[in-house]
């Protein structure tokens, strides 16, 4: 039974709620900490020190995927940004110079069309 949850039980657990804390929390290294806090906490309560080096490796996987998340997060808003030169409107009414330089939208914000 503890075999079971070591290895697919605590990491598809671990996966996600990374991915849940990375949208929260926008930091893989608080992800990472929380994830190992908790199965510290766990380690020394249910598990033997064995169970020190599983803590480790579930940390690391709630870093790489916590970093991940944000990865995809971070390519699709630059999308969302390329379609509304990077200015959220409520009518979408944009005032864009095609020569890329500084323009503002019925609301004064100040947007630039080539930015990244």
């Amino acid at each position: 039974m503890n075999t079971l949850l070591i290895f697919f039980a605590f990491p598809i657990a671990v996966i996600i709620v990374s991915a849940i804390l990375e949208r929260i929390l926008n930091n893989p290294t608080a992800v990472a900490a929380l994830i190992f806090a908790f199965f510290i906490v766990i380690t020394f309560a249910f598990f033997d020190e064995t169970f020190l080096i599983a803590t480790l490796a579930y940390t690391v996987l709630s870093y790489i995927t916590a970093a991940i998340v944000r990865f995809v997060n971070s390519n699709s808003q630059n999308d969302e940004d390329d379609s509304t030169c990077g200015c959220r409107s409520v009518n979408n009414s944009f005032t864009v110079d095609t020569l890329g330089s500084n323009s503002s939208n019925s609301f004064g914000y100040r947007c630039n069309r080539f930015r990244r």
